[in-house]
């Protein structure tokens, strides 16, 4: 579904146990004008931190409630690699934000999100991990 981040703007935020703020901003890959991060404003429960959120974190959109579910604990928020918002986003702080989730990398593969057209996460099992790691994921 496409969807326009007017409507985004603003819209409460929740992790799967509770509230961490609202949407401020979104940062566009400039060559390819594609979303690649939503930033969160967390207000006083992050002490006025802005954290990126993937668009690999986005759950369920409830236009009633103009809420967007984020598939992330409060915990992993807080733990996660914090940005300059002022400054461009490196790929350095990239590799260590993509890490830190376990996300499959959107500059390795040949479509907007790496290896695909939209960004997904594939189940891994113990067979496949390996290879799917090795071809999708950062090394941890």
């Amino acid at each position: 579904m496409i969807q326009n981040t007017k409507d985004l703007y603003g819209c409460k935020l929740t992790a799967m146990d509770g509230e961490i703020g609202h949407v401020k901003d979104f940062y566009f890959d400039d060559r390819t004008w594609v979303v690649r991060y939503l930033v969160a404003d967390t207000g006083s429960w992050l002490s006025g931190r802005q954290v990126l959120l993937s668009l690999h974190a986005f759950g369920r959109w409830n236009r009633e409630e103009e809420t967007l579910q984020i598939k992330l604990t409060r915990q992993q928020i807080v733990d996660s690699p914090s940005i300059d918002s002022h400054l461009p986003v490196s790929r350095q702080y990239e590799i260590e934000y993509y890490k830190y989730f376990g996300w499959p990398v959107y500059w390795s593969g040949s479509g907007m999100w790496g290896m695909g057209s939209y960004p997904m996460s594939i189940p891994l099992n113990d067979k496949t991990a390996s290879i799917t790691r090795t071809r999708n994921y950062l090394s941890v």
